[in-house]
């Protein structure tokens, strides 16, 4: 199994899935809209709206959480913008930080975040 590149996951009440699956969901979140196509189509509900980093309500993003999704690949196959790509269980675990601009979920290191994550900080602080 993969070890996560965060320091700690925010718990959400949901259950978790019984087994890793063989493939993940990771959004390029460079290329999200915010739009929120992929959430109707996700049978588990991992998919989660991150707020944007000034006003909450403008730019929104959306999140996997990598510990709940099944691979089902619906996401993917739904987003208008096609920022979800499907991975390897494994590889999508450590490509998640580089696609991440922010997270709700998880608390990435952030030299291991998207470039564009740093000056996401700075705008919000």
């Amino acid at each position: 199994m993969a070890d996560f590149p965060y320091r700690y996951k925010i718990e959400i009440d949901k259950p978790p899935r019984p087994r890793p699956p063989k493939q993940t969901a990771v959004v390029e979140q460079i290329g999200c809209t915010g739009c929120e196509a992929c959430i109707a189509f996700c049978p588990v509900d991992c998919i989660e709206i991150v707020p944007g980093p000034v006003y909450a309500d403008m730019h929104k993003l959306v999140e996997i959480d990598l510990e709940r999704c099944i691979g089902c690949q619906l996401c993917a196959r739904y987003c208008p913008w096609e920022t979800i790509d499907m991975w390897a269980y494994d590889e999508g675990v450590a490509a998640a930080p580089e696609k991440t601009v922010r997270s709700l979920i998880y608390d990435y290191e952030l030299d291991q975040m998207h470039p564009d994550a740093e000056a996401d900080v700075e705008s919000a602080a």
